[in-house]
C-alpha cells in the first residue's frame, strides 16, 4: 500500500505529554502505513531527549528549530517536508487520539474535500473566557468570509498536501495559523467540511493561548478578509460613513446653520475608504493570481 498520508505534530515544551503520545503515535503509524513528522520548536524542556530516539524509525521525520519560531511556523516547516498527498495537522498536548485520523482520512477520500477539520464534539472543559473568545473568532469570520464551520481553530486538519504548500505562504506563523489556513481554502474555493472527533481533557502540562493569541487571531483573519474580498470589509465602513455624514450634514443644513464640517468630514472619509476599497480589489486580484 502507498503512503498517502504524512503526520505533522508540532512539538514546545511537551516533554509529558509526548512520553505517552509518541509509543502509540509511532504504532498508528506503522500500522496505517503513514508517514510521520515532529517539529520541534525550540523547546527548552527534555522534549528532545524523548524524541530522538524515534528519529530512526522509517517514515520518521524529525525536524528541530533551534529557537521558537511558533505554532504556524512549526507547522509549515512539518508541511513543507510532506511529499504524501495528504498531510494532518496533530497537537503534541495529549488532546488528540491517532484513531481519529482515519475518520479523517476516510472522509477526504470519500467526498474529494480538500480540507477536513477534526470538529470537537466536546468543548466544555475549555476555560469561559476561551470559548467565549473563539465564539467572537468564529462569528467575525463569517461575517468577513463567509462559511459555516464551527470549530474554526481546530488542531487536527487534514488537507491536500499541494494545496497546503501554495496556502502556508500567507499564513502566520503564530496559533492564528489554525484559523488563517482554514479561511484561505475556503476563500479560495476549495471543498472544506468537518468531521466529529473526540478530545481527551489535558491532563499535563499548559495551555499556551492566552487572550493575546485571540486579538492576534481577530488581526489575522481581517487581514486575509482584505486579501481576499476586500470590499466586504471596506463597503460597510463607507456605508456607515456616508450614512452618518448625510444624515448630520442634512440635520444641520435644515436648521439653517450652513454646511456641516464634521458631516462633510465623514462623507469624506466614507468616499476615501470606498475608493481604498477599490484599489485593495485590484490588488487582492493580482496577489491571488501570483499564488
Amino acid at each position: 500500500m502507498t503512503e498517502k498520508l504524512t503526520i505533522v505534530v508540532p512539538v514546545y515544551n511537551e516533554e509529558v505529554s509526548l512520553k505517552i503520545l509518541l509509543p502509540s503515535l509511532i504504532k498508528f503509524t506503522n500500522e496505517n502505513n503513514t508517514r510521520l513528522i515532529i517539529v520541534n520548536d525550540g523547546s527548552t524542556d527534555g522534549s528532545d531527549a524523548i524524541i530522538e530516539p524515534y528519529s530512526r524509525d522509517a517514515g520518521f521525520t524529525y525536524i528541530r528549530h533551534k529557537k521558537n519560531k511558533g505554532y504556524g511556523a512549526a507547522l509549515k516547516a512539518g508541511i513543507e517536508t510532506a511529499d504524501t498527498e495528504y498531510v494532518v495537522s496533530f497537537d503534541a498536548d495529549g488532546q488528540h487520539l491517532p484513531e481519529d485520523i482515519l475518520r479523517l482520512q476516510a472522509k477526504i477520500t470519500g467526498t474529494d474535500a480538500d480540507m477536513v477539520i477534526g470538529s470537537r464534539v466536546d468543548n466544555k472543559g475549555s476555560e469561559t473566557i476561551k470559548r467565549f473568545g473563539k465564539y467572537i473568532i468564529r462569528e467575525l469570520s463569517k461575517i468577513l468570509i463567509q462559511n459555516e464551520i464551527n470549530d474554526l481553530n481546530a488542531g487536527m486538519k487534514m488537507m491536500r498536501t499541494d494545496l497546503a504548500k501554495r496556502y502556508i505562504k500567507i499564513c502566520p506563523d503564530t496559533f492564528a495559523f489554525s484559523d488563517v489556513i482554514t479561511l484561505v481554502f475556503i476563500s479560495e474555493k476549495n471543498i472544506v467540511l468537518e468531521e466529529p472527533i473526540q478530545v481527551v481533557q489535558r491532563k499535563n502540562g499548559k495551555s499556551k493561548i492566552t487572550m493575546n493569541t485571540a486579538f492576534e487571531t481577530i488581526l489575522e483573519i481581517i487581514n486575509i478578509s482584505v486579501l481576499f474580498n476586500p470590499l466586504r470589509v471596506f463597503l460597510p465602513l463607507t456605508f456607515f460613513f456616508l450614512v452618518i455624514g448625510f444624515g448630520w450634514s442634512l440635520k444641520i443644513v435644515l436648521e439653517g446653520k450652513g454646511v456641516s464640517v464634521g458631516g462633510s468630514l465623514l462623507i469624506v472619509l466614507g468616499i476615501l475608504c470606498f475608493l481604498i476599497g477599490l484599489v485593495a480589489e485590484q490588488l487582492s486580484f493580482i496577489k491571488k493570481r501570483l499564488m
